[in-house]
């Protein structure tokens, strides 16, 4: 048995080893100004650097040998912020970016020195309020009723799980009802749909497939007649899915007429609006008329407020559907009343321990006001015209007007137009002053531009044609 002075004396020495943890202040103060010249460096310096680096990283394992805060900068700067795709520059085109703004860097520094447990009102009031807050603001944006239920989450899949959870719990879809209900998806919905429900257990219900428009929108009278079909062989329409905003195109399904079809025949109607939701705040409204009417729609602010990756959105109308799939209660968590289920993400989700993801929401929305946000959304509406105007003067070929901020383009090279499109994607990605990416729409190969990044400006689209410009001109001299 050890003696009362040998286990005083081990955690003397513990202590004195585990305080490196926790620095004083002056070393903290040197620290913080290490990485505040280093994130001002790298902003200042997003301008001029590539938009896509083609490189893996090295140096990165973990050896035990302690290194400087200034040595450890630099490694991040060469390994990380050197490789791949630069998110945070508004040249980043490629995706739909994941933002950056500099006030949500500042929230995420407070929420994690703070450390609140926000997932359970109990143990966080204040951190619970703000969530809670940004989900009232959020039902209002959208319309939702004030006694709806919705929780952040760390992005658009997690919000698809979350509702989709719910629907399946609604609607009793188990067992051999798995194989008789039908989902309603069209192919340009994103592929954490099929993810989700894969996920949940629900891998053998019926998909179908709706006929898309010319401008890859769901046929409203292709859903109806479908679902009659279905209903007429003795299925049972569970889900129907639209989008506010395709990834691919841009496109905004016809959601009022979809939310009559969904309700006509008691599905559930889910919307994602991960990408495109925000734009509902901007001259683009009327586009989003039924969005209302959904039973659960997903909105990232990740995406359209250009808050940095890792918080998406979910709102659901039925709260005892999804408190159905996520409640469950331990003896060690007693002292939470059931007067605060609704007040508690971790009873809304699969999360209970998370990141205090409402600050970087709350902090940006309080300190610049709502308006920036949608002047910058309503700028990259009309860069996407402006972008299309000038590769229609080089002669590509466009695809249909987008509804938001993504389009489609391919060169109308006359021989192996594919191939070539794709040697012209190889040469946009070697020269990485400007990121963009590719697709396969209607079993073409197009190069696709995702205009959101809240840095993105008009010099940037004039740099990104100009890219475009030169290293199809290489092409064709190569070819000649």
């Amino acid at each position: 048995m050890v003696n009362a002075e040998e286990i005083t004396a081990k955690l003397k020495d513990l202590h004195e080893r585990s305080a490196q943890l926790d620095m004083p202040e002056p070393e903290r103060l040197v620290m913080m100004k290490n990485v505040s010249d280093y994130a001002n460096r790298f902003i200042s310096g997003l301008p001029t650097v590539k938009a896509f680096i083609d490189r893996e990283a090295n140096s990165l394992a973990i050896t035990n040998q302690k290194r400087s805060l200034p040595e450890l900068l630099e490694l991040y700067q060469k390994e990380v912020a050197e490789t791949g795709i630069n998110a945070a520059s508004g040249k980043h085109l490629g995706y739909i970016p994941g933002g950056g703004v500099f006030t949500a860097a500042l929230a995420d520094f407070i929420a994690a020195v703070t450390n609140p447990f926000a997932s359970v009102s109990y143990a966080a009031p204040g951190a619970a309020s703000i969530e809670n807050e940004v989900i009232n603001w959020l039902k209002s944006v959208f319309s939702f009723p004030a006694n709806a239920v919705g929780c952040l989450s760390s992005g658009g899949s997690i919000s698809t799980l979350i509702a989709f959870t719910a629907a399946r719990d609604k609607h009793k879809v188990k067992n051999e009802m798995v194989q008789k209900n039908v989902v309603y998806l069209s192919e340009q919905v994103h592929h954490s749909t099929q993810k989700a429900l894969r996920i949940i257990g629900l891998e053998d219900v019926i998909t179908q497939y709706v006929p898309l428009d010319a401008h890859h929108k769901i046929k409203t009278e292709a859903l109806e007649r479908l679902i009659e079909t279905d209903v007429a062989k003795g299925l049972l329409p569970f889900l129907v899915v639209a989008t506010a905003g395709t990834t691919d195109t841009g496109a905004v399904d016809p959601l009022n007429e979809i939310a009559a079809i969904a309700k006509k025949h008691k599905a559930w109607f889910h919307v994602d609006a991960a990408y495109g939701g925000f734009f509902i705040m901007t001259s683009k409204k009327h586009l989003f008329k039924g969005i209302e009417k959904a039973d659960s729609i997903i909105v990232d602010p990740h995406k359209g407020l250009f808050i940095p990756y890792g918080v998406g959105a979910v709102l659901i109308k039925d709260s005892a559907a999804v408190l159905q799939s996520n409640y469950y209660t331990a003896h060690y968590m007693q002292d939470v009343s059931n007067d605060e289920l609704l007040k508690s993400s971790a009873n809304l989700s699969p999360e209970l321990t998370k990141h205090f993801r409402g600050l970087r929401v709350w902090l940006p929305l309080q300190f610049h006001g709502i308006e920036p946000f949608i002047a910058c959304l309503e700028e990259k509406l009309l860069l996407a015209r402006y972008f299309r105007n000038k590769l229609a003067a080089l002669g590509f070929c466009l695809g249909p007007e987008p509804d938001l901020s993504v389009s489609y383009f391919w060169y109308p090279f006359e021989k192996d137009a594919d191939h070539k499109n794709r040697l012209l994607m190889d040469a946009i990605h070697k020269d990485g002053s400007v990121f963009l990416s590719s697709s396969i729409i209607d079993k073409r190969f197009v190069i696709r531009i995702a205009i959101l990044a809240f840095r993105t400006k008009m010099d940037i689209i004039d740099e990104a044609v100009e890219m475009i410009r030169s290293c199809l001109l290489k092409l064709k001299q190569s070819d000649s």
